[in-house]
């Protein structure tokens, strides 16, 4: 089992930045590919971000293509998401989870998953 928790989130104005955090306790963090998933009101959660177990190999959804950036300490159990140029339509809860890098992008193949951060960027 794998515990995940998020933090990070806030308001932020059109233009800001913010980190996310996920913090991972339980099995072996390092075992696990990680991504960063979001869910706007009244939409499906979608994929934002992942990265492989080694942190060597990062995948970006387009929407947040030179903006975000997935990164990961292992000898800290823990992911990040720098959240740079934030865009109103970036406003989500904003979802950690670990799985198969080979399916990493499918909600339903994740394994484990945190209770969400808020994000809401004001314009």
């Amino acid at each position: 089992q794998v515990q995940l928790v998020e933090s990070g989130g806030g308001l932020v104005q059109a233009g800001g930045s913010l980190r996310l955090s996920c913090a991972a306790s339980g099995r072996t963090f390092s075992n696990y590919a990680m991504a960063w998933f979001r869910q706007a009101p009244g939409k499906e959660r979608e994929f934002v971000a992942a990265i492989k177990w080694s942190g060597f190999s990062t995948l970006h959804a387009d929407s947040v293509k030179g903006r975000f950036t997935i990164s990961r300490d292992n000898a800290k159990n823990t992911v990040y998401l720098q959240m740079n140029s934030l865009k109103p339509e970036d406003t989500a809860v904003y979802y950690c989870a670990a799985g198969s890098w080979t399916t990493i992008v499918v909600i339903s193949t994740l394994y484990y998953w945190g209770q969400g951060t808020p994000v809401t960027v004001s314009s």
